[in-house]
């Protein structure tokens, strides 16, 4: 495979994972993104600069996860390993449940695609697989690479997502806390088992709330209760389980959001609940954080790639 491109400009969406009861499955793309361009260089240097999050924390050669996913989707293809000039700027959140690695790792993949001859040798499907291998499981890249809701599985063949109808209306703000919560740590607590009973409960749930999506949000409240790892990381995240009760309290259905410690909320007109995008006084002091807002109104796209 050729590459027909040297300058590409890369935007992937944040996403929240589980959407409460379908863990591993659910997510959706959230209104804010990271843009990554790159650059092909004759050398074999590889220079990264980050502005933004993780600016001067983040690997900044081979190790950085816009690179490894770029160098494994050129692999993919037998298209040839080339020096990189990578600028990221990143907005989406690290540590906060916002699906930051995935973004990375679509990213790379999305511009090793704009950058090959035949851009649909690593389209959505192949993209997912792909991602999924960094990831472990597929529920923040696959509403990454195709936007919007999806829900998504692992089989023999690797990972699958399909696309979920949002109905006009349904809106989300996700409410950001100052401190993180590393992925890894909030995995940890999680049980090897769970009662029958709570899986059946989730099964339900997450049945309830693809319906909900689709043009029934008076059952949104009831369509995100979970069972299967909210309540279990309750001790890792007290600040988002103080907020989570506050918001559902109000009759809202709020989430954690992937690993936490951000709180998804789904539901309509959200801005007359007070979440507007921006620093609400409300907010301020709930589990001993201040919470920063991002509400998104229409359908957020999945990862898209220009040739500069």
């Amino acid at each position: 495979m050729r590459l027909t491109a040297d300058h590409v400009r890369v935007t992937v969406p944040a996403t929240a994972g589980n959407l409460g009861p379908g863990f591993d499955a659910l997510g959706m793309a959230l209104g804010v993104a990271d843009e990554v361009e790159v650059r092909a260089l004759a050398s074999g240097d590889v220079t990264i600069e980050v502005e933004g999050e993780g600016a001067g924390s983040l690997p900044e050669g081979e190790d950085h996860l816009v690179v490894q996913a770029l160098r494994v989707a050129l692999d993919h293809v037998k298209a040839p390993q080339v020096g990189l000039h990578v600028r990221c700027v990143n907005r989406i959140p690290h540590g906060r449940g916002l699906g930051s690695s995935a973004a990375a790792v679509v990213a790379g993949i999305t511009a090793a695609r704009a950058m090959i001859a035949e851009p649909e040798a690593l389209g959505a499907a192949v993209a997912l697989k792909l991602a999924t291998v960094f990831e472990g499981h597929p529920d923040n890249a696959a509403p990454a690479i195709y936007g919007g809701a999806t829900v998504a599985w692992q089989d023999a063949d690797g990972a699958h997502a399909s696309p979920l109808m949002i109905a006009e209306g349904i809106e989300t703000a996700v409410l950001i806390p100052g401190s993180v919560l590393p992925t890894k740590q909030a995995r940890s607590v999680l049980p090897a088992q769970v009662p029958h009973l709570d899986a059946a409960f989730n099964v339900g749930r997450a049945a309830l709330l693809v319906n909900a999506l689709a043009g029934r949000p008076e059952d949104l409240f009831a369509a995100t209760e979970d069972r299967l790892h909210q309540t279990y990381r309750a001790d890792v995240m007290a600040a988002a389980m103080s907020m989570m009760a506050h918001v559902r309290s109000q009759g809202l259905a709020a989430v954690v959001s992937g690993a936490g410690p951000s709180v998804l909320v789904i539901g309509e007109d959200l801005a007359a609940a007070g979440l507007e995008t921006g620093e609400p006084d409300w907010a301020r002091g709930i589990g001993g954080q201040n919470w920063h807002v991002v509400h998104t109104v229409e359908r957020v796209p999945g990862a898209a790639a220009q040739r500069l």
